[in-house]
């Protein structure tokens, strides 16, 4: 798919290689699809998974301490892909060992840490980001398309909402302690999708957290953020696991024209052309998740502009975290680095 060349090879690590979703052999096989990096190592906590990883990625070396592999192993690059707690101290571990990093979503839980990895990364002089991906769902970046087109005119209302109802899971994604909460996994996404249509400055978020129904799990059971950005436009993002009845995925109003969206493969779009009413479904384009990791070996070896910056994946963490605190104090709250 990519033909980019390189000048140097950035030799990379992953930190976590959990059967969940197999995430962390998508990612070592996502960097050596990427021109410029190569997966050469390994760390997970557990013998058994990095026995995995060998008998998946033969070549590379394997860790069962993160020290211990930024002591031995020649490394330039590592992608943590660990439960949610623990992004940031591993972020701040490696970083300050001189290491590039990728935090998977979220970037972090507060922005006290996004702030303190920001810091790290600058003064140890090393790329620092976070893995929104789904920048790159076809959906997504279709919508994305259409409104930076103009064809439906200035957005000044936008609803996204994700959910259905059932039990959340006995597992660490459920743990508010270790997941930072319902927000910060699907959330993360979705925030980070409407802040990439409405890149302007935001005013405020006002937060409604609902627990009423799932008491065995620690999460919440539905969040609400209603964010208030500096141009007029209002964007109201809804997660929920206690939904009997859902609504469309996407509702984006604009002053020329509508976007709605439920998921299966085409949306919805009415727009003006010409004094013409033009109502039409637009296709879904396709997604492209390692356009990230194209990216950023293009960004080391080559200078290119780094896609997802530290700073707004600190953005995304703001609005969560603000989210909840206006849950709290019931009035609208400003959003830290705003």
């Amino acid at each position: 798919m990519a033909t980019r060349k390189t000048s140097k090879t950035v030799r990379s690590a992953v930190i976590g290689y959990g059967g969940a979703f197999n995430m962390g052999k998508a990612h070592a096989e996502w960097m050596n699809a990427a021109p410029g990096l190569q997966t050469v190592a390994v760390c997970d906590i557990d013998p058994s998974r990095t026995d995995m990883a060998r008998a998946d990625l033969p070549d590379i070396e394997t860790y069962n301490s993160v020290a211990e592999m930024l002591s031995k192993a020649d490394i330039d690059l590592v992608t943590i892909v660990t439960p949610h707690n623990t992004h940031a101290p591993l972020a701040l571990q490696c970083l300050k060992a001189g290491k590039h990093v990728v935090s998977e979503k979220p970037f972090c839980i507060t922005v006290k840490e996004a702030t303190a990895m920001i810091e790290a990364a600058r003064a140890a002089g090393v790329t620092l980001t976070t893995f929104h991906n789904r920048r790159h769902d076809g959906d997504f970046k279709a919508i994305k398309s259409v409104i930076d087109k103009g064809m439906i005119g200035d957005v000044f209302h936008i609803e996204m909402y994700m959910g259905g109802y059932g039990h959340p899971g006995t597992w660490w994604r459920a743990d508010k302690k270790i997941s930072g909460g319902a927000f910060y996994d699907w959330g993360a996404h979705v925030v980070d999708w409407t802040l990439n249509l409405v890149p302007g400055p935001i005013e405020s978020v006002m937060g409604y957290f609902h627990k009423l129904v799932w008491l065995d799990a620690t999460n919440e059971d539905q969040v609400r953020a209603i964010v208030k950005f500096a141009n007029g436009c209002v964007a109201d993002i809804q997660q929920s696991g206690i939904a009997r009845v859902g609504k469309a995925r996407w509702r984006i109003l604009g002053t020329k024209g509508a976007i709605e969206d439920f998921g299966n493969g085409q949306f919805h779009l009415v727009t003006e052309i010409d004094g013409i009413v033009v109502d039409s479904q637009v296709k879904y384009f396709d997604s492209d998740w390692n356009s990230f990791y194209i990216n950023l070996g293009a960004h080391l070896c080559e200078g290119a502009p780094l896609e997802v910056t530290p700073e707004s994946a600190r953005r995304v963490i703001g609005v969560i975290e603000t989210a909840e605190k206006s849950s709290k104090s019931g009035k609208a709250e400003k959003v830290p680095y705003e």
